[in-house]
């Protein structure tokens, strides 16, 4: 067992004596297992070994018991140890006590350099969690049960008995003369995890009596099929993503299992919770605005949205309705700040030479022809009543239309920057330029928009 929990350690390369454990210690058989390990370990190499301890509070005397005996075999043998307990108000929860003994571990880890979470699960709760999926409707990724590591909000979480049976994990301990609490919740089978340890894994041993070792083999094959279609997914984005936006034209021309793939992705970068359904509302929602040139958005969960159109799909992450209504007067040329941003405008007297390199429509610089308007302008964003004359065009259009046109995306019209006379919009950062700034030979000046 010890020299399975070293040779882990040298998987990952975590023997540095510059390294702190902190160690999920609940008292029961795994968790003591584990922590005696890497204290033996800790003796050799000379990394630390912090035992934590969450009281959830819900047995009262029992659970201040097993703090008890915790913090005791801790101090015999000169372990660290750091508890908390908790007011037992609130849900009881399997999934409420696993968050908040991550937000205590993490919380903990936070504190010290180069710092990893230890939790002692083991092959058999790899199994339970499989078999726990499976019921609930899993993809390929559920499929893959507990990982040996993981990254926590940034803190790296490692599981170095995953390849172990409860039974060998007993085994030590009872040769090793420890203790372990016993917890009465564990045969609580209103607990569904407890109701799939003493109810249907019997039953699964009936059937094969290598149950436990032929379903942790089902987790390998699938973590060897996902990195197969992850292999295969990260070459079809090259082609379809363009930064974090996917190309419409391109996505749509995808088979619709690749399409389902690609979204299954979202879901997981997002965090959210997804199932079949979710997936396929999500793609039909971005089927039905192939064609659509402003596009429209998808609610995902509270301050997420996906937004489709012809050309692009992303999510979308800020706040809508917050619109900056700040303008101010340009009546020289100059720089100026643009109020509640980090933009900066600036105007200037064109003094170049020779040819020009005129930039893209959708440029965030322009030259331009103020003969015959002057500098007297306003720097704003948009409002009812605002029109344009296209660039190339005679007639005015509202500017409303004219931003659809370019199929700017409507979350994204009233962050826009516009330079206007009156009502007139003289130029839309990002999206193009009035015909009547229009240079025919020589430009009056250079405008610009940066950050």
């Amino acid at each position: 067992m010890i020299e399975i929990v070293n040779n882990f350690l040298d998987e990952f390369a975590l023997k540095s004596p510059d390294n702190t454990f902190l160690v999920g210690f609940s008292g029961g058989c795994d968790s003591l297992c584990l922590l005696d390990i890497l204290h033996k370990l800790s003796q050799k190499y000379g990394f630390k070994v912090i035992a934590l301890h969450l009281n959830h509070n819900w047995r009262a005397e029992e659970s201040l018991q097993e703090e008890i005996n915790c913090k005791r075999f801790c101090e015999k043998s000169g372990i660290e140890f750091i508890s908390e307990t908790l007011d037992g108000i609130g849900q009881r929860t399997e999934n409420f006590a696993r968050e908040a003994r991550y937000n205590f571990f993490l919380k903990h880890a936070k504190n010290y350099a180069n710092s990893a979470i230890f939790t002692a699960h083991s092959r058999t709760d790899n199994a339970e969690t499989l078999i726990y999926r499976i019921i609930k409707g899993t993809g390929i990724k559920g499929l893959q049960g507990i990982l040996p590591k993981r990254l926590i909000d940034g803190v790296p979480l490692y599981r170095p008995l995953l390849g172990i049976s409860r039974t060998r994990i007993e085994d030590y301990c009872n040769s090793n003369g420890l203790v372990a609490n016993n917890d009465s919740s564990n045969l609580d089978i209103n607990y569904k995890r407890n109701f799939i340890r003493h109810k249907i894994m019997p039953f699964f041993d009936e059937i094969n009596f290598h149950a436990e070792k032929s379903i942790n083999s089902l987790a390998e094959l699938a973590v060897s099929q996902t990195n197969i279609v992850n292999e295969y997914m990260n070459l079809v984005k090259k082609e379809v993503y363009v930064g974090d936006k996917l190309l419409t034209e391109k996505f749509k021309k995808l088979s619709q299992d690749v399409m389902q793939q690609i979204i299954y992705d979202i879901c997981l970068k997002e965090g959210l919770d997804y199932d079949r359904k979710k997936i396929v509302n999500i793609l039909d929602f971005i089927k039905s605005n192939f064609e659509s040139k402003s596009g429209s958005r998808f609610s995902l969960k509270n301050d997420l949205w996906i937004f489709a159109s012809s050309k692009y799909i992303y999510s979308i992450t800020k706040v809508f309705g917050e619109k900056n209504n700040s303008q101010i007067t340009i009546l020289k040329e100059g720089e100026y700040d643009f109020p509640d941003s980090d933009l900066t405008f600036s105007i200037k007297k064109y003094e170049g030479k020779g040819d020009l390199n005129f930039p893209r429509e959708d440029a965030y610089f322009a030259y331009v022809n103020l003969n015959n308007i002057g500098i007297d302008l306003t720097l704003r964003t948009r409002r009812e009543g605002d029109f344009i004359i296209p660039f190339g065009m005679v007639g005015s259009m509202k500017l409303k239309k004219y931003l659809n046109s370019k199929r700017v995306p409507q979350h994204n019209k009233d962050e826009l920057i516009l330079l206007c006379k009156g009502s007139e919009v003289l130029w839309v950062s990002g999206v193009g330029l009035s015909n009547k700034l229009r240079v025919v030979n020589t430009p009056s000046h250079v405008i610009e928009l940066k950050s």
